[in-house]
């Protein structure tokens, strides 16, 4: 599975003093942003390759509030994805230092070509990456409609 842990900031907290809700999603998109990087594919290779990932829909469930100066962990799986990865869904756990589970936050997208501005299927970089991306045990395959 993979996973990073990052130091919280006072700039991810509210006046309560608990991590704002749209600072999960920044910490799950980093982590994909890494996972990416720790396979030698940066920003850089993405835009050069004119591809880039496009969401459909985020979803966070909140589980354990964070409190300010709490370092987190935030792992990675793939929950979904269709025969060419052309579309997909990532499930991200965030966990407080002690381990408990704080929130889950699950993304569905796909990809777009960044020059046509339209969905498009992955060129073979990626496609062995996420290949070799650790899937959730109920891991499912996703069915593209054909077009007709």
């Amino acid at each position: 599975m993979f996973k990073t842990t990052f130091k919280t900031i006072w700039a991810n907290f509210d006046p309560n003093r608990h991590m704002r809700h749209s600072a999960y999603s920044d910490y799950a998109a980093e982590v994909r942003v890494r996972f990416f990087e720790a396979y030698d594919l940066s920003l850089e290779d993405f835009a050069r390759l004119h591809i880039g990932p496009v969401l459909f829909k985020e979803e966070t469930t909140f589980l354990k509030e964070i409190k300010l100066g709490t370092d987190i962990t935030v792992d990675m799986l793939l929950t979904a994805a269709s025969k060419n990865f052309e579309r997909w869904e990532f499930t991200h756990h965030i966990y407080d230092k002690a381990g408990n589970l704080s929130a889950v936050v699950k993304v569905k997208g796909a990809w777009i070509d960044l020059q046509k501005r339209k969905l498009t299927g992955l060129p073979a970089e990626i496609f062995d990456i996420l290949s070799q991306m650790p899937k959730a045990k109920d891991f499912k395959q996703i069915e593209l409609k054909s077009k007709s």
